[in-house]
């Protein structure tokens, strides 16, 4: 072993020993088409399994047989024993931050060293004695592709990954092995082979001496570093998150576990990347890692991990307002192999997460307050009018989605010009194509808010859904169409994520835009129109009358009432003639049934406020009711003197009711405690075919309990016992779901005495 690479070509198996056999033979008519291969394209197929591994020979001789074959390498070193310093609390997994990681295998960060300890057959002389420590990950590893990686440990003798004796006690050497920063996520095996003057002698594969190895956001070099502790720590180990939803002004909150650590999930986050047949070489990029998951996350075009549901029929699987973390959806993908179903946008981002935080790599969930769903590359949404003012819905198929989730995630950027790294918009729900796959980003933050719609990727889309303008349209009888009135604050109204450190919000709407009405807002848009979003630049009068609808808190199954004020700017007097719609929408924005209109005709004199108050009873909505319990109130008029047209929209999220949930016991690590879940039905009806779930990062993994039927004005109680794992501040999370009830949650807090 001269030098670097041939040490490398030495130790890989041959790559003849992985190329496939020949094609079967056509198939017959009518029969299946002949299975399509690599051959006569690519010598061998593309290494993309992280868990079909070859194995490396356990001798490899550089001298040819003699009359008695092979000669002996009994005489030389011998490996006895093989220490990865994998146990939680011991040094590798503290210096590395993954001691949280529940598995028995090393888990450690790219870019940082981590210690080996060898144990020989006798003491080890470095003068005499050579030895190396090999790493493969994936099928026919080889040193040219970073797929095998040789560390030497004589300072001659350099490596990819520097490697160094930190202790020879007796027979037993501590090594150091540093991997670089940007190599191959995934899981790699591990190899230790002495090198003597007639070959190499390594030892058998042991899958207890596998490890992972990470993405390194605490190392500089590192495409994910991220220099801020408070922001690592919550975008890397936090495991319990909050979602928020709801309405801009009257904003709810969802807890989440995303169970990054728990056992199995890192299996299943690779097995994600191996299912999309993504290239092992690719997998050290960050950019790639995303994108790919992006795709996979949903099952549109990939059979990738969710199904996505908005129909409010769930009976072939859990409804995505049951589920309280990602552990189950994660593990039951990689179980069955096969989508696990369902998902809306806060489940898919939710899991995305806790894929991106258990590669390591720092990611967190936002939450738009009225987002646009852009198709067409413009920036506006819209809304069609009669020529009396009333919404036309038979031709308005634009929609505004009450909130929509995606995820950030941190990393740099190559591939763009300077400054464009940092924060990056990643998008699992399948909205539109990207590339012929339904995904969308990495979008650069920077990127969006100043308007440079040519970076890849999808950087338009986001755009359109935090900028877009809202143009109503009044529809003659001939067809055509004019802009009657432009609402430029509506999309993108606030966007929100969690806290670092805590469980407060975070308004960040400032990364993805500047001020309403901003000079620099003006400019970023005039600069989008030069990559391609079309504005709608239409010079309309200001009104001189308003319509305002105050914000309302109304629980599920109250009576309210809807009080509109209608206010005269002018001095003169008006009338207006107006309709008022009341509909259950879907948090997406579509509508699923009218149960209020109303045609008021409203006089004032000058400078005039005249309030039109209904009373709506909760007999109307109840029966109409979808999923997340979304009434969306929408107010058009003319003015009669002037012809202009008013509006006004108002998004109601009912409150639901809430469940309690109480632990109780010492609180302290392997020592039994109990969670208790309490519900009582406030309605008169009865609540048929109820799940609970509850589940706890480090006290308790999912659990569920079913209740065919609770009468109304009825209570239930569920006790589950449970055994803290470790010591820490975490959350219990608990959900209560049925076709009748969505959006029923509860959690409790507690502090983990070690």
């Amino acid at each position: 072993m001269a030098d670097q690479a041939t040490a490398a070509t030495a130790a890989s198996p041959p790559a003849a020993a992985t190329v496939a056999s020949s094609d079967p033979p056509p198939a017959p008519p009518g029969g299946p088409p002949p299975r399509v291969t690599h051959q006569g394209r690519v010598a061998a197929p593309v290494a993309s399994s992280n868990e079909n591994a070859d194995d490396l020979p356990e001798f490899e001789y550089f001298v040819a047989p003699g009359p008695r074959g092979f000669p002996s390498l009994a005489e030389f070193l011998d490996v006895l024993e093989v220490d990865t310093v994998k146990k939680p609390g011991e040094s590798n997994r503290l210096q590395h931050r993954t001691d949280l990681f529940n598995t028995n295998l090393l888990v450690v960060r790219r870019g940082q060293e981590f210690q080996i300890k060898i144990t020989f057959s006798r003491p080890y002389d470095a003068t005499k004695d050579k030895f190396v420590v090999e790493f493969g990950i994936g099928p026919s590893p080889q040193f040219s592709k970073r797929t095998y990686m040789p560390v030497f440990i004589t300072p001659e003798q350099q490596s990819a990954w520097p490697g160094r004796v930190l202790e020879a006690a007796g027979a037993t050497v501590t090594i150091g092995v540093t991997p670089a920063a940007d190599a191959i996520v995934g899981r790699y095996r591990l190899y230790v082979a002495v090198v003597t003057p007639y070959g190499i002698r390594r030892t058998k594969r042991d899958d207890s001496r596998d490890l992972y190895i990470l993405y390194n956001p605490w190392a500089k070099d590192d495409a994910v570093f991220l220099d801020d502790e408070e922001e690592r720590a919550e975008c890397v180990l936090t495991e319990s998150g909050v979602i928020y939803h709801g309405s801009w002004d009257d904003i709810a909150e969802r807890n989440w576990n995303y169970g990054q650590f728990d056992y199995g999930v890192l299996d299943a986050c690779l097995y994600i990347m191996d299912r999309a047949e993504m290239p092992i070489v690719n997998r050290g990029d960050p950019v790639k890692v995303a994108r790919v998951a992006s795709a996979m996350l949903n099952s549109r075009d990939d059979e990738g991990v969710l199904v996505g549901s908005w129909t409010g029929d769930y009976v072939y699987g859990v409804a995505p307002t049951s589920w309280t973390g990602s552990t189950d959806i994660l593990l039951g993908y990689y179980r069955s192999r096969s989508p696990v179903r369902y998902a809306q946008c806060w489940v898919y981002a939710a899991v995305f997460n806790s894929f991106l935080r258990c590669l390591g790599i720092p990611a967190r969930v936002v939450t738009n307050f009225y987002s646009a769903h852009d198709n067409d590359g413009n920036l506006k949404t819209d809304i069609i009018l009669d020529e009396n003012g009333r919404i036309d819905r038979k031709n308005t198929r634009d929609s505004i989605w009450n909130y929509h989730c995606w995820n950030e995630c941190f990393m740099t950027r190559p591939d763009l010009p300077t400054g464009f790294g940092g924060w990056q918009c990643v998008d699992a729900t399948p909205q539109e194509t990207s590339d012929g796959l339904f995904r969308c980003g990495p979008a650069s933050l920077r990127a969006i808010k100043h308007g440079e719609m040519c970076y890849p990727f999808d950087a338009a889309f986001v755009f359109a859904e935090v900028n877009s303008d809202v143009v109503f349209y009044s529809r003659q009888r001939d067809g055509t169409m004019a802009v009657v009135k432009v609402k430029k604050d509506h999309v993108g109204r606030m966007v929100l994520t969690k806290a670092p450190g805590s469980y407060d919000r975070r308004d960040i709407t400032d990364l993805y835009k500047f001020p309403e009405g901003s000079v620099e807002e003006r400019t970023v848009l005039e600069k989008a129109e030069l990559y391609g979003c079309v504005r709608d630049k239409s010079s309309l009068p200001a009104a001189d009358v308003e319509l305002r609808l105050p914000t309302l808190e109304v629980a599920v199954g109250d009576d309210f009432q809807l009080a509109l004020e209608v206010v005269n700017l002018s001095g003169e007097p008006r009338t207006l003639e107006a309709y008022v719609s009341g509909s259950v929408v879907y948090y997406t924005g579509v509508t699923s049934a009218e149960f209020l209109f109303k045609t008021p005709t409203v006089s004032l004199q000058g400078d005039q406020t005249v309030k039109e108050v209904w009373q709506v009873a909760a007999r109307s909505y109840m029966r109409k009711l979808v999923e997340q319990a979304n009434l969306h109130f929408i107010v058009t008029g003319k003015v009669k003197e002037t012809g202009q047209i008013v509006t006004a929209m108002k998004v109601v999220a009912l409150h639901t009711p809430k469940l309690s949930v109480q632990v109780s016991g010492l609180n302290k690590v392997n020592e039994e405690m109990t969670a208790t879940v309490d519900f009582t039905n406030p309605f008169s009806f009865e609540l048929e075919h109820i799940y609970i779930r509850m589940e706890g990062p480090g006290i308790l993994s999912p659990v569920f309990k079913y209740y065919g039927l609770i009468p109304g004005g009825s209570r239930v109680t569920w006790a589950e016992n449970f055994t803290p794992r470790r010591p820490g501040t975490t959350r219990m999370i608990a959900t209560l779901d049925c076709a009748a009830l969505r959006q029923v949650h509860g959690q409790v807090q507690l502090d983990v005495l070690p």
